[in-house]
């Protein structure tokens, strides 16, 4: 049984009808919250809310180009909220992620272990 979050208004889909995913990690992104919602981390109207401001926020891609960037946003949000997670860490280890992408070489795979600041 697909999840009620497959099914949600904007969500990138083929022409199967099936999400599709610009990247692999936003493929992961939508499989933790998938998981996380089926744990009952959080409501399917309290992801709804927050993926709704997030993708509605000033500044964001009116062609829907940065969905993706939109749905990590809203689920660090609800991590926080949730008391999963410490804000401040996640924008730590969003910057540490971004530092190993650029310090890895083209066609390795990006490490944690690659940020020069680790």
């Amino acid at each position: 049984m697909p999840s009620e979050l497959a099914q949600l208004p904007g969500l990138p889909k083929s022409l199967q009808g099936d999400p599709a995913f610009p990247e692999p990690w936003a493929a992961e992104a939508f499989a933790m919250t998938v998981h996380l919602h089926e744990k009952g981390l959080f409501t399917w109207s309290e992801w709804a809310e927050t993926l709704s401001r997030e993708l509605h926020r000033h500044g964001r891609a009116e062609d829907g180009s940065d969905y993706f960037d939109c749905w990590v946003a809203a689920l660090s949000d609800l991590l926080v909220s949730c008391g999963v997670a410490d804000a401040d860490a996640i924008l730590d280890l969003q910057g540490s992620w971004q530092r190993a992408a650029e310090a890895t070489p083209h066609g390795k795979p990006i490490e944690l272990a690659n940020d020069p600041l680790r």
